[in-house]
């Protein structure tokens, strides 16, 4: 049996080499993001994974005896119920198991809980290729972004958590003698200060992105001295189950409770979150999902912590080769289909063109060169169908199928395409509908999937403004921008930063600005209306408990 004292001490490189990256936010991750890094049979026993849980209970976690065994995860690949049961309890039993569990796990010290989590990320690397097919089959994820996104980037972002906890927790002396000169004698006091942990958390994941969006709020919790209890996404529940049972083993090899971390599974049919966000024991939540929701949430008497939804923007004033910009964002568009909280979704293009290095670039030529650049990539046979995925909801599919109902001139029809593999995916390539900058109702919303706005613009300083305006009235977490002119760059920097949103200038070739780097760089601000936090600064840690101090005479 592993000791927790022990734990931290072999993790003491990751611990030093993480603490350093996340000062000078430079590239850092123990979690290679390739899967040859891995076992060379890896893949293999996660089809075999796959294949084993398909139509049966999932009996990894350890909650007890059940009170029944649901689930109705459909895979986007297959278009079939994949079968996998989850344990579901009672309201009541989850609660009381947590409180139960907080009381030990509030009192282990911070080290050694970094110790036992650091561990359990090691066990959950053991796991990437389950999780990959896991996650394929619930999101509709590729089987690249699969592995990326649900195994070593959400073990970075988690493992970021732990160590941004780690350093707030530890960055004031535990007890002091304090000493007051008063003349004649000295008042001697001795003090002490405790971080105390607010209490049960809950982390409400989403549908598309089930480990990513919901392991930094998890460890957070964790780090911090808070339980937690997770209500996944109805449809995506596999994925995050597998990381809960192997925190769960590592809490019993170390003699802790094993619901310090609860999965709390539900159905659309009987929704359980709200009965879980309202409990007067459920003192933390964090969300990520729609607006509408995300707003109840922000109305709780709560800590809580949001990543809602945005409208991105793309700003083009000006290129040096616009077949390679075009590219670039032909790839961010098709990514996954659009389904990432941070895919462009507008792209303001001036009236008259842009200037690139073969001269000025019509508006309408501009848009073709987009849109010839999507048909080529999805069209590829061997690029098109690993980089759109797959379809993960009906709402998602019948969005797509109904462009006309959005309004503009539909320039570029979404079509369904072939994967080879799996012949029955639900697939969509992306659509282009045009729009002026007059229709700032239509193209004002977030519409979720593999659609894109081009907005007609009187000049660049109107792309601005409108960009700029969508960010402080919906909200936005990137906004990309091309431009060859310094002073338009800074202006554009300027501009999209005052209100609260980040700028992914000039991108081309591999930098894509749909991925953010853990160690590095910010997820969401919590400035403007895409949400109220930010993945993972102080405060994301910061609020989960509170200093209290006390003095001895």
């Amino acid at each position: 049996m592993n000791t927790t004292s022990s734990l931290f001490e072999k993790h003491d490189n990751i611990v030093n080499s993480a603490l350093t990256a996340l000062h000078t936010r430079s590239y850092f991750t123990p979690y290679p993001e390739n899967p040859k890094a891995y076992s060379e049979d890896g893949d293999s026993k996660g089809k075999n994974f796959i294949s084993s849980v398909m139509n049966n209970n999932f009996g990894e976690l350890h909650q007890g005896n059940a009170n029944a065994w649901i689930g109705e995860e459909i895979s986007p690949y297959l278009q079939l119920g994949i079968g996998v049961k989850y344990p579901s309890y009672s309201i009541d039993t989850y609660i009381s198991n947590a409180v139960e569990a907080q009381k030990n796990w509030s009192k282990i010290p911070v080290k050694q809980r970094a110790g036992i989590l650091i561990e359990a990320l090691d066990r959950i690397k053991t796991r990437f290729f389950d999780i990959t097919y896991a996650t394929m089959h619930t999101t509709g994820q590729s089987y690249m972004m699969s592995f990326q996104a649900s195994g070593p980037h959400s073990n970075d972002r988690a493992l970021e958590s732990i160590i941004t906890g780690l350093e707030e927790l530890t960055k004031y002396v535990a007890e002091a003698e304090w000493v007051k000169p008063m003349g004649k004698f000295d008042l001697k006091l001795k003090k002490n200060w405790k971080a105390m942990p607010k209490g049960v958390g809950l982390v409400i994941g989403c549908s598309t992105f089930p480990i990513w969006n919901t392991v930094p709020a998890l460890f957070a919790n964790l780090i911090t001295g808070n339980v937690s209890i997770v209500k996944p996404h109805p449809k995506a529940i596999l994925p995050i189950a597998i990381v809960i049972s192997e925190l769960q083993k590592v809490f019993i090899e170390n003699d802790i409770d094993a619901c310090t971390v609860q999965l709390a599974p539900d159905t659309l049919d009987n929704p359980i979150t709200k009965l879980l966000a309202e409990h007067q024991s459920v003192k933390l939540v964090d969300y990520t999902g729609g607006s509408e929701f995300g707003n109840y949430i922000e109305s709780l008497n709560k800590t809580v912590f949001t990543e809602k939804a945005g409208v991105n923007s793309i700003i083009i004033d000006s290129v040096v080769d616009l077949k390679t910009v075009m590219s670039n964002i032909a790839f961010s568009a098709s990514l996954y289909s659009g389904q990432m909280c941070t895919a462009p979704q507008n792209i303001f293009i001036p009236a008259n063109g842009i200037n690139t290095n073969e001269g000025l670039i019509s508006f309408d030529d501009t848009l073709l060169a987009l849109c010839g650049a999507i048909n080529s990539l999805v069209d590829n046979p061997k690029a098109g169908a690993p980089t759109l995925g797959a379809i993960q909801s009906e709402v998602t599919l019948k969005r797509v199928k109904h462009l006309g109902e959005l309004g503009g001139n539909v320039v570029l029809e979404s079509k369904s395409i072939v994967n080879e593999e799996f012949k029955d995916a639900r697939i969509a390539t992306p659509a282009v509908i045009v729009m002026d900058e007059s229709d700032y109702n239509l193209y004002n919303k977030e519409c979720f999937g593999p659609i894109v706005f081009v907005i007609k613009t009187s000049s660049t300083e109107s792309s601005i403004a409108l960009a700029k305006k969508l960010s402080f009235e919906k909200g936005a977490i990137t906004c990309g921008a091309y431009t060859t002119d310094k002073k338009t760059m800074q202006t554009i920097e300027d501009e999209m930063n005052e209100a609260y949103t980040p700028v992914s200038f000039n991108f081309t070739g591999a930098a894509f600005i749909n991925s953010h780097a853990a160690f590095s760089d910010f997820h969401v601000t919590g400035g403007n209306p895409a949400g109220n936090a930010s993945l993972t600064t102080s405060e994301f840690i910061v609020k989960r408990f509170v200093w209290v101090g006390n003095r001895f005479a």
